[in-house]
């Protein structure tokens, strides 16, 4: 039996791959959400709350952890996300359970070097500070734990991403996109199914405890190169690609909390950013999707959910 908490992209995906594989789950969210699945079970829970997981963890084979914050921003990521991790692994500690993260590449000290396993993870100030930490706690707790990274995120579910509602709606309606920063810097993309893959054979592998690895991630794509290759598996004309350039979004920061919070991150998307998960897919066994067949099935999400976008 597996625990997974959270029901965005991340979770919801962990969870359906587990039931597929003939697994038991059981999925804590606040609001009691996730798939309906026979083999899932959907239990309201504040996993921050150490006395409502009093019990949750009994006969778990592993723990996947893929909330995230109330809001994108190092305020509420500091005040939420180290109490949940916190009694996350108590309870993962005492039952015996190895936990499972998403990871971000926020970290990454070193970000304008290729980014692998080995690369420094010592990053400080605002968000990035926050995921430091976050893995420094996991090191030194005495819950097993293994730590996925992987790029910006796109495919089925992602909504709230650079790839996501921003993107994708736009190029099936036929409209120009903005993309932040540059459209034609090279990018770290991940398909959220093959982030998914790699935390449930992490978790299967008791040799991969206890370290960080990369999520299987295809080479790298700028902005413009993805939204071509959504467009192309929508049958849609390559759109429009600008880009909304860092000293505005800068000077945007300077009146708006959003804005200042994006503009913290734009290192990402003004030079090259890119990640090699080739030593994580060779301990894992695993490949990246190939990107026609993850464009794909992420247009084929995004018509099913607004089937107006097809016309």
């Amino acid at each position: 039996m597996y625990i997974v908490t959270g029901a965005g992209p991340v979770g919801w995906t962990v969870a359906e791959q587990l039931a597929e594989q003939g697994h038991e789950v059981r999925i804590l969210t606040r609001s009691g959400s996730g798939p309906e699945h026979p083999r899932i079970e959907r239990r309201r829970t504040d996993v921050s709350d150490p006395a409502q997981l009093s019990g949750a963890f009994a006969g778990a084979a592993a723990v996947f952890h893929c909330i995230h914050g109330s809001a994108y921003s190092a305020k509420a990521w500091r005040a939420e996300l180290p109490r949940a991790e916190q009694a996350v692994m108590d309870a993962a500690a005492a039952a015996r359970a190895v936990v499972v993260f998403p990871e971000s590449l926020y970290s990454y000290s070193e970000p304008d070097r290729t980014m692998t396993e080995s690369s420094p993870r010592e990053a400080s100030g605002g968000k990035r500070g926050v995921r430091t930490e976050l893995l420094r706690a996991r090191g030194a707790h005495a819950a097993d734990t293994v730590s996925v990274v992987a790029g910006d995120f796109f495919g089925p579910r992602v909504l709230m991403a650079h790839a996501g509602e921003r993107l994708v709606p736009r190029i099936l309606e036929g409209k120009a996109v903005q993309a932040v920063g540059s459209a034609t810097q090279p990018h770290a993309f991940t398909y959220v199914p093959d982030l998914a893959a790699a935390m449930v054979k992490a978790a299967q592998l008791p040799g991969l405890w206890n370290q960080v690895l990369h999520a299987p991630s295809g080479a790298p794509l700028t902005m413009r190169e993805l939204a071509t290759a959504l467009a192309s598996s929508a049958g849609k004309p390559a759109p429009k690609v600008g880009a909304i350039p860092g000293w505005l979004m800068r000077a945007t920061g300077l009146f708006s909390a959003d804005m200042r919070e994006l503009a913290e991150l734009l290192y990402q998307f003004e030079r090259p950013f890119v990640m090699d998960s080739s030593a994580s897919q060779e301990k894992l066994g695993l490949e990246p999707t190939p990107l026609d067949e993850a464009a794909a099935a992420t247009v084929g999400w995004w018509l099913e959910r607004e089937p107006a976008t097809a016309h």
